[in-house]
């Protein structure tokens, strides 16, 4: 496993360094840059000023820079660092990642990091908070669907399993807005934010109480809208090692049913429950958390990636890209290192796993 676990850490690289790369030239040429913002809002501002004498840039290679001179357009490139070759640009921006250098942003006049660092608890209250809740709800409900498949329970329960795979979790966030937080009937919660604007003056007990108190409408979209699918996923992994022959050979010895089922099912059925674990934690930190974020004004990580998007702000860009990639290797990693924590006889370095 050590040897596998060494391989895994090398290969993560050559993978951030193409993701890095590919992203690199995707954005290089996508038009609407900052430069060329830049240069809009400066000719915006130089046509309030002035009506006539109009200095064309026949050289630019930037659309909309008639109005402004070139020696204008060359230190509007300077300051954001197109005044150097591509390949150049990207080298630096390397070997700052190196040192978690990721630069500063061009709009909001910070350090990514200093960014990233800001909008993260956020995104780990709502990541780590609704995939926690998610696991306790979805693994014992799909144990005991596959239990009494075909039976009441199992028939009542695909229903609102069903419900929650079809409606997307940003319209039950809406629907959470609407009834509990002084949409049309109740403000039982706040309607944003992550904590109240006297947070700081609360006790230990009432910051406590104050944290989740901001988070219960968030999570619970969430949740409604994200266990359906693993509670499926849990049902019929079960299902299927229910149905093999070492589960009647353990029930013919006389176990019990509950040391048939966690003794022996339980380890093989989590397996690809795991395997789909890094996968899940991604989609709900970065793209789940995007629509909760917006609808609940909350700053975090998917929201921030949203607004550099749009933007082209390319330091904030590829700081998120980096942490996210980062972030989703090493779970990876963690997951195969579940895989022979649960069970011991899958061994990596013997079969050459990469």
């Amino acid at each position: 496993m050590g040897i596998y676990i060494l391989k895994r850490l090398l290969l993560i690289i050559p993978t951030l360094f193409f993701i890095l790369l590919i992203n690199f030239v995707v954005i290089q040429i996508a038009p609407g840059g900052p430069v060329e913002q830049a240069i809009q809002q400066a000719e915006a501002f130089q046509g309030m000023g002035a009506t006539g004498g109009e200095t064309a840039t026949a050289k630019s290679n930037y659309q909309g820079a008639k109005g402004l001179s070139e020696e204008m357009v060359e230190k509007i490139k300077a300051q954001y660092g197109f005044d150097q070759p591509a390949p150049e640009r990207f080298w630096m921006m390397l070997k700052s990642y190196v040192t978690f250098d990721f630069g500063t942003s061009f709009f909001k006049d910070k350090p990514v990091t200093q960014l990233l660092w800001e909008k993260m608890p956020v995104s780990l209250s709502l990541g780590l908070w609704s995939t926690l809740l998610i696991y306790l709800v979805s693994i014992p409900l799909g144990i005991k669907k596959a239990r009494q498949h075909g039976m009441l329970f199992d028939k009542s329960t695909s229903m609102l399993l069903a419900i929650g795979y079809a409606v997307p979790s940003f319209v039950f966030a809406v629907l959470l807005i609407v009834f509990f937080a002084g949409g049309s009937y109740f403000q039982w919660f706040p309607l944003q934010g992550l904590v109240s604007e006297n947070f700081s003056e609360l006790s230990l007990l009432g910051k406590i109480k104050d944290y989740f108190w901001h988070m219960t409408l968030p999570l619970l979209a969430m949740v409604i809208g994200g266990f359906a699918s693993l509670t499926y996923l849990t049902k019929y992994s079960f299902m299927e090692e229910l149905s093999k022959q070492y589960v009647l050979a353990a029930r013919s010895k006389g176990l019990t049913e509950s040391r048939v089922l966690y003794g022996h099912v339980f380890r093989n059925a989590m397996l690809i429950v795991i395997a789909g674990l890094p996968e899940a934690l991604i989609g709900i930190f970065f793209v789940g958390n995007l629509f909760i974020e917006i609808i609940f004004n909350l700053d975090g990580l998917g929201l921030l990636g949203f607004e550099a998007i749009q933007q082209r702000d390319y330091p904030v860009i590829f700081g998120t890209l980096f942490l996210f990639t980062l972030l989703g290797l090493i779970l990876r990693l963690i997951s195969d290192v579940l895989y022979q924590v649960i069970d011991p006889r899958i061994n990596f370095d013997s079969r050459g796993a990469e």
